[in-house]
């Protein structure tokens, strides 16, 4: 990959500036986005739109997320999350982590945090805690070590159409494999594009701010994530972003936009899926997922049904935080080839091997 293939921008204080501005007073609710980008609450798995009652009315409205990357398994785990504004995902995810687990967002615009950390005390209450287990760091992406953020020290980082925004995106990516344990994962839902755009669109406020000028080629973030070690990148989910708005198209050419929910994982996967003749079976013991699990949008795994699996998604399964939740059998020993995962759209999703 091309040095230039991820812009650094030049004056990165800036741009941090300019994207803090936009979404510090520019934007004052969700609805004063310019595209569909922003994720309908109403198309939530059913136990996440339970638990969206019990988040402030005045995080919900401030939220500018273009998915719905809440990991589960996570009792009593580290959460990360990249970008988090008003805290959102934070306070969503900090019931899933229970009392014994933590939250920690990061986010560089004052005025979103300020909203986040005004409610803490409410959503505890609201979980029945007595005191709460998120905590609000402000700061780039681009630097979590300077934030205090030790390497090996999170089980999840999640991010929610921020990770489009950094300047730096090759430095943001490696900072995320830095803080991630050993078989730790990365859920997020961002912006791509379907070709690398004109890099004078990444200093465009307007279009940064709507996720667009800074959205990445989805082939250039492929090559990136194997480079940083993450050569399976599975596709949970997507939905095209439409670009009405006429003076957002100016500049944009013909290219198009998609939302995707992507989740990778740190461990040494092979760079294509590797049939050694092993099945997994779901338990249905995550309480969000009681009938069924889904790992990305070709492996949903029926509670007590064993399914053929690729060797990548065994160690997936096996290796990580979603071990007690499965049965995965058969050994390295004999390898039968290539593994056919039957995978729809392959061509044009961004990541490795199943994906």
């Amino acid at each position: 990959m091309n040095d230039d293939t991820f812009p650094v921008d030049d004056d990165g204080g800036r741009h941090r500036e300019q994207v803090s501005r936009y979404y510090g007073s520019v934007l004052e609710a969700s609805s004063d986005l310019r595209t569909n980008a922003c994720c309908d609450p109403s198309s939530a798995p059913a136990w996440m739109r339970e638990m969206l009652a019990g988040v402030h009315p005045e995080v919900r409205e401030r939220f500018y997320g273009c998915g719905s990357p809440l990991p589960l398994a996570v009792e009593a785990r580290a959460v990360l999350d990249m970008g988090c504004g008003t805290g959102r995902d934070c306070y969503l995810v900090s019931r899933l982590v229970g009392a014994q687990g933590r939250v920690i967002g990061v986010d560089m615009t004052a005025e979103q945090l300020a909203v986040a950390r005004r409610h803490r005390a409410w959503h505890a209450r609201q979980a029945g805690m007595t005191e709460s287990n998120v905590e609000f760091l402000q700061g780039p992406m681009e630097d979590l070590a300077a934030l205090g953020l030790a390497d090996a020290s999170v089980d999840v980082v999640i991010s929610n159409c921020v990770l489009n925004l950094a300047a730096d995106k090759r430095r943001v990516f490696s900072e995320i494999a830095r803080v991630l344990k050993p078989g730790g994962e990365l859920h997020f839902a961002d912006i791509f594009a379907d070709r690398r755009l004109p890099p004078e669109l990444a200093k465009d406020p307007v279009l940064v701010g709507e996720c667009l000028g800074g959205a990445m080629y989805r082939e250039d973030f492929r090559r990136l994530m194997a480079e940083l070690g993450f050569n399976d990148v599975r596709r949970v989910g997507g939905a095209p972003v439409r670009v009405e708005d006429a003076a957002l198209r100016v500049g944009l050419g013909r290219a198009s936009f998609e939302s995707l929910t992507l989740r990778a994982f740190k461990l040494a996967l092979e760079d294509r899926c590797e049939d050694y003749g092993q099945t997994a079976t779901y338990l249905g013991t995550i309480p969000q997922a009681p009938d069924a699990f889904e790992l990305d949008d070709h492996h949903r795994f029926e509670t007590g049904r064993s399914v053929r699996v690729c060797g990548n998604t065994a160690d997936m399964l096996s290796l990580t935080r979603y071990a007690p939740h499965f049965r995965v059998e058969g050994e390295r020993g004999v390898h039968l080839g290539l593994f056919d995962c039957g995978v729809p759209g392959a061509a044009d999703a961004p990541g490795g091997a199943c994906c």
